[in-house]
């Protein structure tokens, strides 16, 4: 009986991505988390998670900023 390998699982790649929280911001979040019984990171991918799936290849036109959008911050 010939021997069938299984091909190997690509391993997947995480980068770390740090934010800064004041004191009061953090009690609030944990706080929070603890109220809902999930944690901060689940919490805060959740929140982000359309901005963070679909878009690894292109972004569509609908989501560019404007020129009269760039004007307020020059």
């Amino acid at each position: 009986m010939p021997l069938i390998s299984k091909r190997k699982r690509k391993k997947t790649r995480y980068v770390k991505i740090t934010l800064k929280l004041t004191a009061r911001q953090k009690r609030s979040l944990q706080n929070y988390c603890e109220a809902r019984q999930t944690t901060p990171n689940k919490l805060i991918k959740k929140s982000i998670r359309r901005y963070i799936n679909g878009f690894d290849k292109n972004v569509p036109a609908e989501y560019y900023a404007t020129e009269n959008q760039l004007d307020l911050f020059e």
